[in-house]
């Protein structure tokens, strides 16, 4: 049942917050089906691989416009009512999707699910807010394990199932758990009274205003987008490095190579209670640091499937250490907007992402892997300086806007 909570203090209790985890990894994790199913999809409709790969594009895409359409509105309306329609709505697109006969009807489903999906943005900045001052970095932290989980059991159970009933069966099950788990958060969610009334025209304005007045949301969103860009070069090139000589693996080791990321995720909890500690800027250093290290280990990727893993596994701590910790202290920046800077600071980090896979994309063949590890030490070297850059302002002009009270980070 839910809670009209008054102004009062709101305990988060772990199950609840394993509730919302969970759904944010089911949400998420249903933009990521696809992309092991792509030959299966090609074969099923008769459409090209590339045409069939689309459908990869059009799930990103979908996210994008979800971020700046939805996950604002978490201000300004009831979130347990916001993040259950959501997530009705995403499972909607993913049946749509299982039902399709043709391609362009997987395609709308596809695109449905994933603008949908956002969601899952909407839960993490509600955790922070129903966690208590002094455990907000670790509820942060779980939800952001709950994410990325989701993804990579995703990658990984998708291709399983196809093996049991095709293609579509990952899409049928996944739109019956949506279902359920929307019930469940509707029931167990509390209603929390919004601090200010809905109004569609002012969200783009106060965005803006949040952008421009708060200058750690800026430095923060950057930093992470740029360290963001140089994990997703990794992501966007693996494939061929390792399917290609001297490695030549197929495509099942190469999806239980990715599957080293999972302690990355794992990691995001422990991150988070460090944060609130007080020790946010330290980890934050430190991950940029553990990035740097990673990406020295992948260079010698390119021989060695045993340094590709660990370098692997050093860069995904080292993003996500820093992810949890900026996340955080954007969402501190001014509570009362969690949900609009948690959508500047997604939508900062996806383009971020984009950046990163173009250019991998457009180095690998010129330069192969060694061209893309060095434009990816590159961003984790600008997002350094952009650290140290807000460092330096910080003791020069200390405020309370850039050190908000109660501010552990």
């Amino acid at each position: 049942m839910s809670i009209t909570s008054p102004g009062g203090h709101r305990e988060l209790s772990r199950g609840l917050l394993m509730l919302m985890a969970t759904a944010t990894g089911l949400c998420v994790g249903g933009n990521y089906l696809n992309q092991p199913l792509i030959d299966e999809i090609s074969r099923h409709f008769g459409v090209t691989v590339s045409t069939a790969a689309s459908s990869v594009t059009v799930a990103q895409f979908g996210y994008a416009i979800g971020l700046v359409l939805f996950v604002p509105l978490g201000d300004m309306v009831d979130r347990r009512k916001l993040a259950a329609g959501l997530i009705l709505l995403s499972a909607a697109g993913q049946l749509v999707a299982a039902s399709s006969t043709t391609f362009p009807v997987m395609l709308i489903g596809t695109g449905a699910a994933s603008v949908f999906s956002v969601a899952a943005q909407v839960l993490v900045p509600f955790a922070s807010e129903l966690a208590s001052p002094g455990r907000r970095g670790a509820a942060v932290g779980t939800m952001m394990s709950g994410l990325l989980i989701g993804i990579l059991v995703a990658r990984a159970v998708s291709g399983g199932l196809s093996l049991v009933g095709g293609w579509k069966t990952a899409y049928w099950i996944l739109g019956g758990l949506l279902i359920v788990i929307a019930a469940l958060l509707w029931r167990s969610l509390p209603t929390v009274a919004v601090p200010e009334s809905f109004s569609l025209t002012r969200v783009p304005a106060s965005m803006i205003d949040a952008w421009r007045r708060l200058p750690k949301v800026r430095s923060r969103s950057v930093m992470s987008g740029l360290l963001f860009a140089s994990v997703s070069a990794c992501f966007a090139t693996m494939t061929p490095l390792l399917a290609g000589p001297p490695h030549r693996l197929g495509p099942a080791m190469i999806g239980l190579v990715g599957l080293l990321g999972v302690v990355g995720a794992l990691a995001a909890g422990p991150i988070g209670r460090l944060a609130d500690r007080g020790l946010g800027t330290q980890v934050v250093a430190l991950g940029t640091g553990l990035l740097l290290v990673g990406w020295g280990t992948l260079w010698f990727g390119s021989s060695s499937v045993l340094m590709f893993g660990i370098g692997f596994i050093l860069t995904d701590c080292g993003l996500q250490a820093a992810h949890i910790i900026n996340l955080s202290v954007v969402y501190a920046q001014e509570p009362a907007l969690r949900s609009r800077l948690n959508s500047l600071y997604m939508t900062t980090y996806f383009i971020g992402g984009s950046v990163g896979s173009a250019v991998a994309v457009f180095l690998w063949p010129r330069f192969g892997w060694h061209g893309v590890v060095l434009a990816a030490v590159g961003f984790v070297v600008a997002a350094g300086l952009v650290l140290v850059a807000e460092t330096a302002r910080d003791r020069r002009r200390p405020s309370h806007r850039d050190h908000p009270q109660h501010d552990p980070y």
